[in-house]
């Protein structure tokens, strides 16, 4: 019973360790991240809300991305910390197997694990798709914020706007607009069916999800190149058909697993939209399923640090010695998971590399724990 509340109490430190750590650098990088999101009112005119919602929704993307790192992290940590305490001390003399310290931090390390698998093959898809489609449903632009004075703004599709400058009452002054594709109709119907049109206006405003414009003219170019002039005191375009540059359909890493493997066993399926990227589906499959492997090999890594006697004089390099073999191996993987897409080796390699490693490590580590207790 004494050893089992041990066993917790190790096991709960970890686990403090590694989430605070996770959380800290997930709140860093997602802070940089929704930065470079800022485009999104900046650039394509979306609502403050809009560029919130879209900012949370990859806060699990970022998490599960830093999970292999912050449990190496803590795993390391903890370690320092129970043997800073004396604590590691305290449970070879009471008769502690270490082998039984090792194999929690490999219990631990698979838990997590399940846990990042179940985030990327679940939850990331469901939570980046849905983000995208936040952005592909959403049809209020603020249109004021993406125009701006003496500037050109092509950030809606086919169509270039230009405005000399904005008075005090957000009123636009001086306003050039080329349409290539249509997108800007008038109240009246006057630019219906053509294919290119220039507008200039004196004075405008959005209002009510409409561009009224007062005192310009319309001058439309149709299919045989005839150029017609329409001067107007006011008039009003609807704005419902602009679209801005931002990308609507689902990237790959917003795809549903399910979909990803449908396309990886029928490519030629309908419902597959990346049937001429069997390399990437691949590649993203695996990152989903083969890294979180990589944990519960570095568990056995971390392990390696229970051998060491505190007054040995170079046991503080070996902390250093772990982390570095560790990182390496996380660096390995990164860059083996490029390659997984271009050949079934590669793959095969990328996925067994983890067993075969934590199969010879933790024999090595068993025989050396063995030794060390025998003496």
């Amino acid at each position: 019973m004494f050893k089992n509340k041990i066993y917790n109490y190790l096991s709960v430190e970890i686990f403090k360790n590694f989430i605070t750590i996770l959380f800290t650098f997930t709140a860093i990088f997602w802070t940089v991240r929704a930065v470079n999101f800022l485009d999104l009112m900046i650039e394509d005119g979306f609502s403050a809300v809009i560029y919130f919602k879209y900012s949370l929704l990859y806060i699990s993307s970022i998490l599960t991305r830093l999970i292999p790192l912050s449990f190496l992290l803590s795993i390391i940590i903890s370690i320092a910390k129970f043997e800073r305490q004396q604590e590691l001390l305290i449970l070879w003399s009471i008769g502690v197997n270490k082998i039984r310290i090792a194999n929690i931090f490999f219990l631990i390390g698979f838990l997590i694990a399940l846990f990042q698998i179940t985030f990327s093959l679940f939850i990331n898809p469901y939570t980046l798709n849905k983000s995208r489609a936040m952005l592909r449903e959403t049809e209020s632009k603020q249109i004021n914020s993406v125009l701006r004075s003496n500037d050109f703004s092509d950030t809606f599709k086919g169509i270039t706007f230009y405005i000399d400058k904005k008075n005090k009452k957000n009123e636009l002054i001086d306003i050039f607009i080329k349409d290539e594709n249509n997108s800007l109709n008038t109240i009246a119907g006057k630019t219906n069916g053509e294919n290119d049109t220039t507008i200039f206006a004196k004075k405008g405003a959005v209002v009510d999800n409409k561009l009224v414009l007062f005192r310009g003219v319309i001058q439309t170019l149709n299919k045989k190149k005839e150029i017609n002039n329409v001067k107007f005191e006011k008039t009003e375009l609807s704005i419902d058909k602009l679209s801005t540059r931002t990308i609507t359909q689902p990237k790959i890493q917003e795809t549903s697993s399910f979909l990803l493997l449908l396309c990886l066993k029928n490519p030629f399926s309908l419902k597959c939209t990346f049937k001429d990227n069997k390399k990437i589906v691949i590649e993203n499959l695996s990152r989903r399923v083969g890294m979180p492997l990589y944990i519960p090999l570095i568990s056995v890594l971390a392990s390696f640090l229970l051998i060491y006697r505190k007054e040995n004089k170079y046991n503080f390099l070996s902390k250093y010695i772990v982390f570095t073999l560790a990182f390496i191996v996380l660096i390995f993987a990164e860059i083996l998971l490029k390659y997984t897409g271009f050949s079934f080796t590669y793959a095969a390699t990328y996925f067994l590399s983890p067993i075969v490693l934590l199969i010879i490590l933790y024999s090595v580590l068993l025989k050396k724990m063995t030794a060390t207790r025998i003496s």
